[in-house]
């Protein structure tokens, strides 16, 4: 829903403004100046980008409509799940979670977390390293390292649709200039033209450059922050994952290492010591009765 006000605004405040201060709106609309500029924009986009890369971008779009991907209410409902199964492990040793993370589909203890399930991204990072932990022939150090790997491989990946659309973004300015030098080009080629005329062909010239530079850092530059604003929300929840799993494999009791992944997270998203607290008594409470 952002993204669509966003725009908006920008549109109100750059059309509004040109009307207000006197401006027509008709010399503005230049569609042979839009496909030059777009076509110029797609074409590069498209040769300077892999196939992996274009599906990549692609990809992306659909989720580019979520303002926020990991809330509080998110992180709460991990935190709990984290010391349901790190108390469990505490209880019943590895192998109490075996039949949980080999099946999470069919587990009574997942099904409770329906939306931490429904993310292909936690689910398999955080199943995969509960195996280790399960094999048990990895010590904290190893699988620390691991664990920051895939990380960082993750971000890598994660960071060429957001790398893709910003140099597209970047050269839309450069594509508006050639527009606007063909446009000049063709007015000056009209030796017949008066004065006026001239004047109006190279005012539709200028449309070009004023379009590039619009549609670069007002639509296309935008989504490209977008994506990396999306990118570092799941990386931070690896990192919670990541922080709270190593808490667990160097001793501490389930409600401290879930501490340490709360402390991972940022403000916004933080719940307070009490909330978490309560959060995971609750979860204790539930998992007694069970």
């Amino acid at each position: 829903m952002l993204i669509p006000i966003g725009f908006a605004v920008v549109l109100l405040s750059v059309f509004g403004g040109f009307v207000l201060s006197g401006g027509s709106l008709g010399p503005l609309f230049q569609p042979t100046e839009l496909l030059m500029i777009g076509g110029a924009g797609v074409g590069a986009f498209i040769a300077s980008n892999h196939g992996k890369a274009l599906k990549a971008t692609f990809r992306i779009f659909p989720r580019l409509r979520r303002s926020k991907r990991y809330d509080k209410a998110m992180y709460m409902e991990l935190m709990a799940l984290l010391y349901r199964l790190l108390a469990k492990v505490r209880r019943d040793g590895m192998l109490g979670i075996e039949r949980d993370i080999d099946n999470p589909a069919e587990s009574a203890l997942f099904s409770e977390y329906p939306k931490v399930v429904a993310d292909p991204m936690i689910m398999n990072f955080l199943t995969d390293y509960l195996r280790l932990m399960v094999a048990g022939s990895m010590d904290p150090m190893e699988i620390d390292e691991l664990m920051l790997h895939e990380i960082e491989m993750f971000e890598q990946e994660a960071h060429i649709p957001a790398d893709a659309i910003a140099k597209v973004g970047d050269s839309m300015p450069a594509f508006g200039i050639v527009a606007a030098v063909m446009g000049v080009v063709k007015a000056l080629s009209v030796t017949a033209a008066d004065p006026a005329e001239m004047g109006v062909m190279i005012a539709h010239a200028l449309v070009g450059t004023f379009l590039g530079i619009l549609l670069g850092y007002g639509f296309i530059s935008p989504l490209a922050y977008r994506i990396e604003r999306q990118t570092g929300e799941s990386i931070k929840m690896l990192q919670c994952l990541r922080v709270t799993l190593l808490a667990s494999l160097h001793g501490y009791p389930p409600q401290l290492a879930v501490e340490f992944g709360r402390k991972a997270l940022h403000t916004s998203e933080r719940p307070s010591f009490k909330e978490l607290e309560d959060h995971v008594r609750d979860a204790k409470a539930s998992a007694g009765a069970a």
